[in-house]
């Protein structure tokens, strides 16, 4: 079965850059954000850029699990309908 934007959720990439993502979170202050453009290049290297469209999906997994937020300009946002750059932070 696949996920949200054909990307299967249990694909060995998308399970990276979620484990990736929650790891650079727990790194940082729980209301410190990091791009997905971070967990993209802490998995793919200097490969990392087609990487972002499947970090931004992971990140949208985590929205859905209810680990973490996605905001812009500081305020959460619905991922579904989020245009342009996003940030994610911890959820509470």
């Amino acid at each position: 079965m696949t996920g949200p934007g054909g990307t299967d959720p249990q694909d060995g990439v998308g399970r990276q850059l979620e484990a990736k993502i929650l790891e650079l979170l727990a790194a940082r202050a729980s209301t410190s954000t990091i791009c997905p453009s971070d967990a993209a290049r802490a998995v793919g290297g200097d490969e990392w850029r087609h990487l972002m469209e499947p970090a931004r999906k992971a990140a949208r997994r985590l929205v859905d699990a209810g680990k973490v937020h996605i905001t812009q300009g500081g305020s959460v946002v619905d991922p579904v309908t989020a245009k342009g750059p996003i940030r994610i932070r911890k959820a509470p």
